[in-house]
């Protein structure tokens, strides 16, 4: 029972590092990537439709991103999604062709980023403190119920505070890997 709890515990941290991965993906550090993207919508006959699934993006250059729709009518759509979005992105129509050329960071906007990765890694300690809060309860449930003994109980729950502390520290890692990523010239 007590290793049921370490696991589901476990596996609730590697989701939320997961997620924490996902979102600093799509913070853009100078340098261009599809992941930049997979947050953008376009509207697509009526229906809102994320870019990968109507339209080819690549990256031919460093700082540059091209999406092709697979229907040329929708370049339009596509472009408009692209000027809409929050990435202060200014893309160019080359015939069915989006071209989106990602200008120099300037430090301003480096600044800016660097908050909002370190909102992202606030955003995933609140999910482990969250993940342990609910260990730390089905541990109690089992003292309680009489399914573990009170000396097992102590030692899941240092356990439990040990396997929170590397998961924090582990975030505070990657959030200070991607700072110095977003701040590098």
């Amino acid at each position: 029972m007590i290793n049921d709890v370490q696991k589901e515990l476990s596996g609730s941290l590697a989701k939320s590092h997961e997620s924490l991965r996902r979102e600093l993906t799509k913070l853009r550090a100078g340098r261009a990537s599809v992941a930049l993207l997979d947050g953008i919508k376009a509207d697509y006959y009526g229906t809102l439709t994320p870019l990968a699934q109507m339209a080819h993006v690549n990256i031919p250059e460093p700082r540059l991103i091209t999406v092709k729709p697979w229907d040329k009518t929708q370049v339009k759509a596509v472009e408009k999604a692209l000027r809409e979005s929050d990435l202060g992105l200014s893309p160019q129509i080359d015939g069915d062709l989006l071209r989106i050329p990602l200008p120099p960071l300037t430090e301003e906007r480096r600044k800016e980023f660097v908050k909002i990765a370190r909102k992202y890694g606030e955003e995933c300690k609140v999910s482990i403190r969250k993940a342990r809060h609910d260990a730390l309860d089905m541990l109690a449930q089992l003292e309680s119920e009489g399914h573990a003994s009170a000396d097992d109980i102590d030692r899941a729950k240092k356990k439990v505070e040990e396997t929170v502390q590397d998961a924090v520290k582990q975030v505070d890692s990657t959030i200070a890997n991607k700072e110095k990523d977003i701040l590098e010239v």
